[in-house]
């Protein structure tokens, strides 16, 4: 199956004190999934939220597709908790991790899709034995941990070689992407758009949302 455009906005930047009816506008503004930012105050320097939130809000929005994008330390941690709490897609990073084809088919096991997450850091071909057995790659286009930094372009030959070598693979991108941005990742290969700030923010969802699925779908092509 050929690749799509997907925009999925980081609810981090969100109202989160009022998360499910931010959620639920950005889905009705056409988000086609919410991207959960989850850090553990240790892999990254920053705390967000665990599966107790997560869980709560799919008890609100029932149907949403849902990618956990797990910051932490030990991600085999909390596999299980996460699928029970309704989550999708479960991307984690590989930099901690000793053992990526177990945990991969841990996720595997507890019903979740895999992604894998790079930092910038970390060189594409790293992962390139593991990629047969994901669903998504995510190159990471800031350092993770906060939201609003500035969007690292020089991660975009890392997109360019997984779109050349596996071109039906979903790839996400994460971190400074907007607007200005999008046409350098839709560019490069990228299909799946974390958008957090240019998103959430912004005085018309529904507009962003659909340009930037426009120009990264014009590229797919």
């Amino acid at each position: 199956m050929p690749v799509k455009a997907k925009i999925g906005p980081s609810i981090l930047n969100a109202d989160l004190s009022n998360l499910a009816c931010e959620s639920q506008k950005l889905l009705d503004n056409g988000a086609d999934y919410l991207h959960l930012d989850v850090m553990d105050g240790n892999f990254v320097p920053n705390l967000t939220f665990g599966h107790p939130m997560v869980k709560s809000l799919r008890n609100k929005i029932k149907t949403a597709f849902f990618e956990a994008h797990m910051m932490v330390q030990n991600p085999e941690q909390w596999i299980e908790p996460m699928a029970d709490a309704g989550v999708n897609l479960y991307t984690y990073h590989v930099e901690p991790v000793e053992d990526v084809a177990k945990v991969s088919r841990q996720v595997q096991d507890a019903g979740m899709k895999v992604g894998l997450a790079i930092k910038p850091g970390t060189e594409v071909k790293d992962i390139e034995k593991y990629i047969d057995m994901v669903d998504v790659v995510l190159v990471m286009t800031v350092e993770p941990g906060f939201g609003g930094q500035s969007f690292m372009a020089d991660m975009m030959p890392k997109v360019e070689w997984l779109r050349e070598n596996y071109p039906n693979l979903d790839i996400e991108v994460d971190g400074g992407v907007g607007p200005k941005t999008i046409e350098c990742c839709a560019k490069s290969g990228a299909n799946m758009i974390v958008s957090g700030t240019a998103v959430v923010g912004a005085p018309d969802q529904g507009q962003v949302i659909r340009q930037l699925r426009d120009v990264v779908q014009s590229y797919l092509k």
